[in-house]
């Protein structure tokens, strides 16, 4: 049960970094907001994944991992907007 915790928090910090290079512009978030982005992403790609049939959600595939930086980048471009969004009302 740690290890797949521990694996569950390398994988999101991989898909997280991964995630904001390919997403164009600044983001600012930490690097806790940037693991946390990429283990919801990793759930959500594991999950569509494992619903087209190809393994269980925390198994590693090919399609998994790529659907969970797609994810993992439409996250991180709603969080980049929403913060900034904030950031412009003060």
């Amino acid at each position: 049960m740690l290890w797949d915790i521990l694996g569950l928090i390398v994988v999101g910090l991989i898909i997280g970094a991964l995630a904001r290079l390919i997403k164009p512009g600044k983001q600012p978030m930490s690097i806790l907001a940037t693991m946390l982005l990429g283990v919801v992403g990793a759930l959500i790609g594991g999950f569509i994944a494992s619903l087209l049939g190809t393994g269980d959600i925390f198994e590693l595939n090919v399609l998994g991992f790529i659907l969970a930086v797609v994810a993992a980048v439409i996250l991180v471009g709603a969080f980049a907007g929403y913060s900034g969004r904030n950031r412009a009302v003060r």
